[in-house]
């Protein structure tokens, strides 16, 4: 069977739309006028035909497939058999770049135009545009008459644009279930060509292996690795070593090399990096291991309740309430008190301007739909991120990010709710968010939402739901959900309003359990107390030293620290002050300490001396000059130090970062800190870190 690539595509909409879609939303989707749907809909009917299937128009809906879900199935299969006439454009441009990223030498454009069916002109077109794409990668394409077309630049550079290729086209769920091995040689469930290419760029049997050596050091992350992550780890280190056994080196700037020696991400990836060389009898060089740190560096966080661990979340904690002002004035909307948001944004941000710094490109797939519905939002936030972030340049991907936490953060909750809900998404914390927050405001029935991943799938049991509502589509995983898009459009929340009547007319209301509740194991269980007790622990001493010292009279900054350095030692044992002065004049000099509009000066460093966390205020009789984290001078009077050990546990890095973050909630967090009273700021520490633990746990 021949079918054109337009009315492939087509079929494929209507297949993954259960519920129907607009002409207009095809029509956006394959960048053709509605005229052109229409007319390509014609040929789709008599294929549709075919497979005994039929093509329901509603005026004011759209349109849906209607029949057996058999013979959409084989409709499905029969779509990765076809012999195409054509490719869409977008499918060209990743053929192109596939090819000129994997080949070792020039090519002609001739040959391209032979693989794909077109001519030489076409090819050319397309390769004016795909320059473009190769600059954000910083690759340049050569093309010389009689040479022919070559993409040249570093080696890291082409990796993340073939990286970005596999994520961009090739589906989520199926590239889960084939390094999950629930795919028996993909017979039953064949990738498209496009996918089928990519694939094929990793030798599929490595996949597992690379799994497996990930999943072994997974538990020792300090955090979960968010699908999207997961999966990018996946597709980097099955890249990495096609092309190290290919010859093709990459090389890691070696300065920054040694200062990631230092983290827990590190020894991570020196693990992952050994049990590959071991499994594969190949040597890996010292820089792959640099980037797989930097991977999990980036990782974006899962849920809602982890903090930032890193000992500057103050800064980024500091700028996250600069953009909700700045957003805020902007559209007129107040959110300074939505502490909602203020956390999803602080767990998001710092990975993000991690990523950001070090050119680590991500991609969005809901970037184009995110534009389209949110366009104010989407110019505001952008013009913010301007304002607020000074150097840091936000691509739209992140920017359209960040869009959805603010949207979820509009969108008021209705209280009067009664059934449950799982929601199934893959794409981060943002949207999951989104999607929650539209559910609960347009559908009042329920009360309920548990989110869950593809890589939770096993480990919930649907049936204890009234309602699966999925972003994605499950095939036979789950037979009975409710597939959306992640915005959750108008119409999809009429489908979703008429499902739920109907089943509450039959629902058995049931006492509903957390998804998660009931099912963990026993290694799980004492890993649970031991962080708990860790805890717990760390928050009893830290407590038990906190203190707020006066220091009297007007001294200056480098006598103020000097003081606090002399308490310190006492309160930690030391032998001797003076390391701990330096360290704290160290960390002034990499950058402003003061915070903005306050009279308060946050020094945090880490220090091999310093026993265990700490967190102590020091109160000066006269006002000091200090650089702000605005880099512009300011007064303050107030100088808090935080302060742990080199190899501190995880759990006091968490504690520390998120009193990091409590200092500027609000303006009574404020207020209370800038106060002096101790028996009212050890009280309010003592009630939010018992808060974070139970969170936590």
């Amino acid at each position: 069977m021949y079918i054109s690539g337009r009315e492939r595509r087509i079929i494929e909409e209507l297949l993954n739309n259960e519920n129907g879609i607009t002409i207009e939303k095809l029509a956006r989707a394959l960048d053709v006028s509605s005229r052109t749907i229409h007319r390509d809909l014609k040929v789709v009917e008599s294929i549709l035909d075919e497979h005994d299937l039929l093509l329901n128009k509603k005026t004011g809906v759209g349109v849906s497939l209607e029949g057996d879900k058999a013979n959409k199935e084989r409709l499905n299969l029969s779509m990765t058999q076809v012999e195409y006439t054509d490719y869409t454009p977008e499918e060209r441009h990743a053929i192109i770049l596939t090819s000129l990223l994997e080949a070792l030498e020039p090519i002609k454009l001739f040959t391209l135009a032979n693989e794909l069916n077109v001519t030489i002109a076409t090819v050319s077109n397309d390769l004016d545009k795909l320059e473009a794409i190769l600059e954000e990668y910083k690759l340049s394409l050569v093309r010389k008459r009689g040479y022919g077309v070559k993409v040249e630049g570093k080696e890291s550079s082409k990796r993340a644009a073939l990286s970005h290729l596999i994520t961009k086209y090739v589906d989520e769920l199926d590239f889960m279930m084939l390094i999950k091995q629930n795919i028996e040689k993909r017979s039953k469930q064949p990738l498209d060509s496009i996918s089928d290419r990519l694939l094929g760029l990793v030798d599929q049997s490595k996949l597992v292996t690379i799994e497996k050596s990930i999943e072994h050091v997974r538990n020792d992350l300090p955090y979960a690795l968010a699908d999207s992550s997961y999966i990018g780890l996946v597709v980097h280190l099955a890249l990495a070593i096609e092309r190290i056994q290919k010859g093709e080196r990459i090389h890691f700037d070696l300065n920054y090399l040694n200062e990631l020696k230092h983290s827990k991400e590190y020894q991570i990836a020196e693990k992952i990096i050994q049990e590959l060389q071991d499994a594969f009898k190949l040597k890996i060089p010292v820089d792959e291991i640099g980037y797989i740190t930097m991977h999990l560096l980036g990782a974006k966080l899962r849920t809602d309740n982890d903090y930032l661990l890193e000992e500057s979340s103050i800064d980024i904690a500091y700028q996250t309430k600069a953009l909700i002002t700045t957003v805020e004035e902007k559209i007129q909307t107040s959110l300074s008190n939505h502490q909602g948001l203020f956390n999803d944004l602080l767990t998001h941000l710092k990975p993000t301007i991690y990523r950001i710094q070090k050119d680590m490109h991500i991609s969005n797939p809901l970037m184009a739909e995110i534009r389209r519905d949110y366009q104010a939002l989407f110019k505001v936030i952008k013009s913010a991120c301007v304002e607020v972030f000074h150097g840091v340049v936000f691509p739209d991907e992140e920017i359209a990010y960040l869009v959805l936490h603010f949207a979820a953060a509009t969108i008021q909750r209705d209280q009067q709710l009664k059934l449950s809900a799982l929601v199934i998404c893959s794409s981060g914390i943002g949207t999951s968010k989104m999607l929650a927050s539209r559910i609960q405001q347009e559908i009042s029935e329920i009360d309920r939402i548990d989110n869950c991943s593809l890589f939770e799938l096993n480990n919930v049991l649907p049936e204890h739901y009234d309602l699966v509502i999925s972003t994605i589509p499950l095939r036979e995983q789950i037979d009975d959900y409710v597939l959306v898009s992640p915005i959750l459009t108008n119409q999809e929340i009429a489908e979703l309003k008429t499902i739920i009547n109907q089943k509450a007319l039959k629902v058995n209301r049931k006492k509903i359990k957390p998804a998660q509740e009931g099912l963990l194991n026993e290694q799980e269980i004492l890993n649970r107390l031991k962080k708990m007790q860790a805890y717990g622990k760390i928050t009893f001493d830290l407590l038990q030293q906190f203190d707020v010292h006066q220091i009297s009279g007007k001294p200056t900054k480098d006598e103020a620290l000097h003081v606090a350095s002399t308490q310190i030692k006492a309160l930690q044992r030391l032998d001797n002050s003076e390391p701990i002065y330096q360290v704290l004049l160290e960390r002034e000099r990499l950058g402003g300490l003061g915070i903005p509009n306050t009279a308060l000066t946050l020094f945090h460093a880490r220090h091999e001396q310093i026993r265990q966390p700490l967190f102590i205020i020091f109160s000066l009789g006269s006002a000091v000059e200090v650089m702000g984290m605005d880099n512009k001078p300011m007064e303050s009077r107030v100088l808090l130090v935080m302060l742990s050990p080199k190899d501190v546990q995880n759990e006091g890095l968490e504690i520390l970062s998120h009193i990091s973050a409590l200092i500027i909630r609000n303006e009574k967090t404020i207020e209370l800190f800038e106060s002096n009273d101790k028996g009212k700021i050890k009280q309010y520490l003592a009630q939010q870190l018992n808060q974070f633990i139970n969170e936590k746990l």
